[in-house]
């Protein structure tokens, strides 16, 4: 059933032959993962909110960068930003687990509660069709060349940024490039 889910969201994504010029109308809203709960998880559901998808690994040395997600998640949920895990065990098989397995640990370890997807490749030409066309937008170069990559989606679907693993998710450059697509603290379109 796992399967079929993930065959019906890579389909989704990819659409009819025209895929690509979907892509270049929605931006990332084009693509669709498979929730780590096995439910559909379309990007459109996202539109008009920030995105900043990362490609977790819970046995790497950069796990505990989980936490600073979570506080991102926290601090900024209210007004619009969405955090996306996305396990990959491309690098190092530093996640080897199941989807059960993989979440009880992110919500035990780190109290983990923004959404994450199914476990999928990131890289190479197997790769999760969002990071084939993160890496056409913002060139090949960005990656990801190892767990904890980020990459920043703005609220119109369009590729904003990428930072590499090394560069904590609560960083000035992220933060700053995050508060620039949310609407003002206590404004309108604040979310509650």
């Amino acid at each position: 059933m796992r399967l079929l889910l993930a065959l019906i969201a890579l389909l989704a994504a990819l659409g009819s032959p025209s895929g690509d010029i979907r892509a270049a109308d929605r931006g990332a809203h084009a693509f669709a993962f498979t929730s780590i709960e096995g439910e559909p998880l379309p990007l459109e559901r996202f539109a008009g909110r920030p995105l900043l998808v990362v490609n977790t690994a819970s046995l790497c040395g950069y796990t505990y960068q989980y936490a600073a997600l979570q506080r991102l998640w926290a601090r900024y949920r209210d007004r619009g930003l969405v955090v996306l895990g996305v396990p990959s065990n491309d690098f190092g098989n530093q996640e080897p687990g199941t989807a059960q397995q993989i979440k009880t640990f992110c919500e035990t370890n780190f109290d983990v509660d923004f959404p994450l997807t199914d476990k999928v490749s990131v890289r190479g030409p197997g790769s999760h069709p969002l990071f084939a066309w993160l890496r056409r937008e913002l060139g090949e170069a960005v990656g990801p060349r190892w767990n904890f990559h980020k990459f920043l989606i703005g609220p119109d679907g369009r590729a904003v940024a990428a930072w590499p693993s090394r560069v904590e998710p609560d960083a000035p450059e992220i933060t700053a490039a995050i508060e620039r697509l949310l609407p003002p603290a206590g404004g309108a379109g604040a979310r509650s």
